[in-house]
């Protein structure tokens, strides 16, 4: 299960607060590898680590990166806390938790728009939408234990940050290394409120995994998250996942991962749909979103897709930028626009009834 080798530090690549970028020499090639401060400590060159291999020996999707298992000699700080992730793993970590920190919290959540994604790709857009429709934050994002679990692996949240799209985020279940660690989602949603968000943004890190399975894989969560959210007295809106570039026939157009979604969603939420969608998507879309009692909303996007482009951000999915899938980013940004309208109302009823966005002329 677990491929296993020594190799030795030639270079630090990329520092950041929580993660480590390597070139390291392996059995005489020189290869990438990651390092995790918040697991083994900060590394040097010429230090010798031992690595995991696994996902690059199978050709997998992380990026071509091999994992820092321990380097002899180097330790993470002791961490506060006695909440413990990666529980009954040998990378245990110690973390406090937002629920005790924030106590007592509020027991629900008041209107609060809440996006949720199958995708990391999709946070971007989602949070271009918000502010270009006029949200005014904070943006909250919980990310869920779907994909990565140390945060620290994605950039794009970097890159976020640093254009003042994103102001807080937090981990929850397993996931570690966000500004605040959580026990779950739905007290994570509630932390959010806490905290005061504008806008909570649920899904995962980078690195879904799935198989060929309507059911089997690891986004399936999005369905647990609108369920919460909705239930707490949050204004849930639903991302689907649309393709018109996907080679795979079951992610193009409409994904069956949003049509898996949608069949076990057993509370009506909110489907904020970008206009001119291709026909055949617009009547899957409506006919399982009237299966679900989901109320499908319509919402031009083509201003802040250019505001976008524009931005220089760098969002991708799977290789493709807004210019190669246009319909992917666009029900993002749709979900973003439609949270900002409903953002303008928050604090009166959640109920599904008529959108904000639909009152709002959008």
């Amino acid at each position: 299960m677990l491929r296993a080798r020594w190799g030795r530090v030639r270079a630090v690549l990329v520092e950041t607060a929580r993660r480590q970028e390597l070139e390291v020499e392996v059995e005489g090639r020189i290869e990438r590898a990651i390092a995790y401060s918040d697991l083994t400590g900060r590394v040097r060159p010429g230090d010798r680590v031992w690595l995991n291999t696994t996902a690059v020996e199978l050709g997998l999707g992380t990026g071509g990166y091999h994992f820092v298992i321990a380097a002899p000699g180097r330790a993470p700080g002791p961490g506060r806390g006695h909440f413990m992730k990666l529980r009954y793993t040998p990378f245990q970590v110690r973390v406090e938790v937002l629920e005790d920190l924030l106590a007592p919290l509020p027991e629900g959540l008041d209107g609060l728009p809440v996006v949720v994604a199958e995708l990391h790709s999709q946070l971007a857009p989602v949070l271009a939408g918000w502010w270009w429709a006029g949200g005014r934050g904070p943006a909250v994002y919980v990310a869920t234990e779907g994909g990565a679990l140390p945060l620290a692996f994605s950039r794009l949240v970097e890159r976020l940050r640093r254009r003042g799209w994103l102001q807080f985020t937090i981990t929850a279940g397993q996931a570690f290394g966000g500004d605040g660690e959580a026990i779950n989602v739905a007290s994570a949603l509630l932390c959010a409120r806490a905290l005061g968000a504008s806008l909570a943004v649920v899904t995962m890190a980078p690195g879904v995994l799935g198989s060929g399975s309507a059911l089997g894989h690891s986004g399936i969560e999005q369905a647990w998250a609108l369920q919460v959210a909705a239930q707490l007295g949050g204004r849930a809106l639903a991302v689907p996942r649309l393709s018109a570039a996907d080679p795979r026939p079951r992610h193009r157009g409409l994904s069956h991962h949003t049509a898996a979604v949608l069949g076990l969603i057993g509370r009506p939420v909110w489907l904020p749909l970008p206009r001119a969608l291709p026909r055949q998507v617009t009547a899957a879309l409506a006919r399982l979103a009237a299966a679900a009692g989901c109320v499908p909303v319509e919402v031009p996007t083509a201003g802040a897709a250019a505001w976008l482009a524009a931005s220089g951000i760098g969002a991708e999915s799977m290789g493709r930028d807004l210019a190669a899938d246009p319909l992917f980013f666009h029900a993002g940004l749709a979900a973003g626009i439609a949270a900002a309208a409903a953002g303008r109302h928050q604090g009166r009823e959640g109920h599904v009834g008529e959108h904000p966005a639909q009152r709002d002329g959008l």
